[in-house]
């Protein structure tokens, strides 16, 4: 599933490809994908300007000129691709959005969702989530704040996007083992001192994320070479058998909250 860092290479890729485009056709193959009626869908969307890319957590917010916006959650297989009619994977299309003779298409939304919204439902369709974590107001002192407050597993906490929003089940298991810190481990055991230590593997992690464009490698246009580099950086997610990069011990797999959970039983305590 998409985390923080693969949407946030989403966003950063499709401004540059349709930031300040109009979307000169809508093309829905899949009424479940969306949340209204497709002719009022169609009609819109089309002919709009998309005159900003934003991401919230796991979403991406194309923001229409019409002060519409088109809510992205990708959710379980879900991924984007941008390219012409020929280049375009082999797969289902649920939507394609056209931008002339380019299009964007949203492939695998069977539990993900393209919704389209005004700015108060917007607002509200997302109130839930926590803060974002590499925002800098995000500090030290708030997360060790927050974290005073939970109870549980540490790889629960982790995926509770009310918690903080855009960790999911590879970047959690991450986190836990530059920390060094068991995503087993209940949260009333750990320390104010590994508490901040998990904070700052929280901000590098996510950042090493950014930098190489995240781990699931579905090119999002032709020639993409980029997409999925942190794929290769990964020290225990789906490592299951494999040698801790760290210690040499052998990489676990332990199922919490029904979500595989990849740690070191040496080095991570």
């Amino acid at each position: 599933m998409p985390e923080l860092p693969e949407m946030e290479n989403y966003k950063n890729v499709l401004k540059d490809k349709i930031a300040n485009q109009v979307v000169t056709d809508v093309q829905i193959n899949r009424e479940k994908s969306i949340n209204i009626n497709p002719d009022l869908f169609k009609k819109t969307v089309q002919h709009q300007q998309i005159v900003d890319i934003n991401r919230r957590g796991k979403h991406l917010l194309f923001q229409l000129k019409n002060e519409q916006t088109l809510l992205l959650h990708l959710m379980l297989g879900g991924w984007m691709f941008y390219g012409s009619e020929s280049e375009k994977p082999n797969r289902t299309i649920q939507v394609r959005l056209s931008f002339g003779q380019k299009h964007l298409y949203f492939i695998g939304l069977r539990l993900g969702y393209l919704h389209l919204y005004n700015q108060t439902q917007t607002k509200e369709k997302l109130s839930d989530l926590g803060p974002e974590p590499l925002n800098p107001e995000f500090t030290v002192n708030e997360f060790l704040k927050r974290i005073a407050s939970k109870h549980g597993r540490l790889k629960t906490t982790l995926l509770d996007q009310s918690f903080i929003a855009g960790i999911g089940n590879c970047y959690s298991a991450e986190i836990c083992f530059q920390a060094g810190i068991k995503p087993t481990k209940n949260i009333d055991d750990i320390n104010r001192s590994d508490r901040s230590r998990l904070y700052d593997s929280m901000k590098n992690v996510l950042q090493d994320g950014i930098m190489h464009c995240g781990y699931m490698d579905n090119p999002i246009f032709q020639g993409d070479t980029l997409t999925g580099g942190f794929n290769n950086r990964c020290k225990v997610y789906d490592r299951e058998g494999q040698p801790c990069y760290r210690c040499g011990a052998t990489i676990v797999i332990e199922v919490i909250s029904s979500r595989k959970t990849y740690y070191c039983p040496n080095c991570q305590r």
